[in-house]
């Protein structure tokens, strides 16, 4: 994480993860009840990665779409 922020910056490493993690942290808190830390601490890790990565790839998609040159019709 320290070498994600060092290479972003803190504002664009907040901006691109605060929605992922506030995401896993209410999934964690509502639902992870597994009555240890460490498999709920591991839980909500793993949660977050999978935001983050499906976030990422729908960002990438959203981007990707606008950047690519139509076709004309002639």
């Amino acid at each position: 994480m320290h070498r994600s922020i060092q290479k972003q910056g803190v504002r664009s490493f907040v901006r691109d993860e605060a929605p992922a993690l506030a995401i896993a942290f209410l999934i964690a808190e509502l639902f992870y009840k597994w009555g240890s830390f460490t498999l709920e601490c591991a839980g909500f890790l793993a949660t977050w990665y999978v935001l983050s990565l499906a976030f990422s790839l729908v960002s990438s998609a959203v981007a990707g779409n606008g950047d690519t040159p139509r076709k004309s019709g002639g």
